[in-house]
């Protein structure tokens, strides 16, 4: 008897369990599908040609230099931060004996520059690569501040991919005289790609809505990005100052509409890449 009354309760401890989370994950969903909606119905609407236009001017609020200066940010940011964070990762799961402190000295610091509010990168980019290093407001100056920001967020989904490939992986390519560098490259970053490729998808992600960073080093310029030291503003920064004016809510939902296609569109060519590369 007493061992059915405590199956009975693990019984209504898991159905508990279990109906908590599908609630949590219907009321996820639920905002989800809310905000999504109430973008649309305001934005679709203000969409237009105009908007479109390869110049920005104050009567068609044209959200296309934001657009390809949002690209080049991501993009460069990404290839500052991709290889620093996948080739510390490589280090520290491969290379860097356990128990060493300064694998734990470098892992306690990733924890602390991830927790760290934006704006205080956008203040030391400000500082540092605007003021001292004299880039001023420029792509240069945000990328590298975004990237210094997403860099704690790649080495950790880096590391924890890495550890999750099985051990018998590596001891099998050793075991057919494959070298360390060939084992981690052939064989072990491979089967770690689509936990990589999720790290980099969370960072496109908090580039594309960064907005407190920015102001302090790429500046909010309306007109498009020539160079590297040129100055403008992403889809997030043109959202904020539309916002900020009364008179372009119309246009800001519009914008707001064209991010969110834009984050789709790459999360969903970032899974592909996966799924390819995966199977291969």
């Amino acid at each position: 008897m007493r061992n059915i009354s405590m199956i009975s309760v693990r019984k209504i401890k898991d159905a508990i369990l279990r109906g908590l989370t599908w609630l949590f994950a219907a009321l996820t969903f639920t905002v989800l599908v809310f905000i999504i909606i109430h973008i649309l119905t305001r934005g679709i609407p203000y969409i237009k040609p105009s908007l479109f236009a390869l110049e920005y001017t104050p009567e068609n609020v044209s959200l296309f230099p934001a657009l390809l200066t949002t690209v080049m940010v991501v993009v460069l940011s990404l290839l500052i931060a991709v290889p620093l964070g996948v080739f510390s990762a490589v280090y520290l799961v491969e290379y860097a004996r356990r128990g060493n402190r300064f694998v734990k000295l470098v892992r306690a610091t990733a924890e602390t520059l991830s927790g760290i509010p934006s704006i205080i990168y956008g203040l030391f980019g400000s500082l540092f690569f605007v003021t001292w290093l004299g880039w001023g407001y420029s792509l240069l100056a945000g990328s590298f501040t975004l990237s210094i920001m997403i860099l704690p967020l790649i080495m950790r989904t880096t590391e924890e991919s890495l550890k999750a490939v099985p051990d018998t992986y590596r001891e099998g390519s050793f075991g057919l005289g494959a070298g360390r560098l060939r084992t981690v490259f052939r064989i072990v970053l491979p089967a770690a790609i689509p936990g990589i490729l999720a790290g980099v998808i969370l960072a496109i992600g908090r580039i594309v809505g960064e907005t407190a960073a920015l102001i302090y080093t790429l500046g909010s310029a309306a007109k498009m990005t020539t160079g590297l030291f040129s100055s403008g503003r992403t889809l997030s920064l043109h959202m904020y100052v539309l916002t900020s004016n009364a008179l372009y809510e119309g246009q800001a939902y519009a914008t707001a509409v064209v991010l969110l296609v834009v984050v789709i569109g790459i999360n969903a060519l970032s899974a592909f890449i996966a799924r390819k590369v995966t199977k291969r």
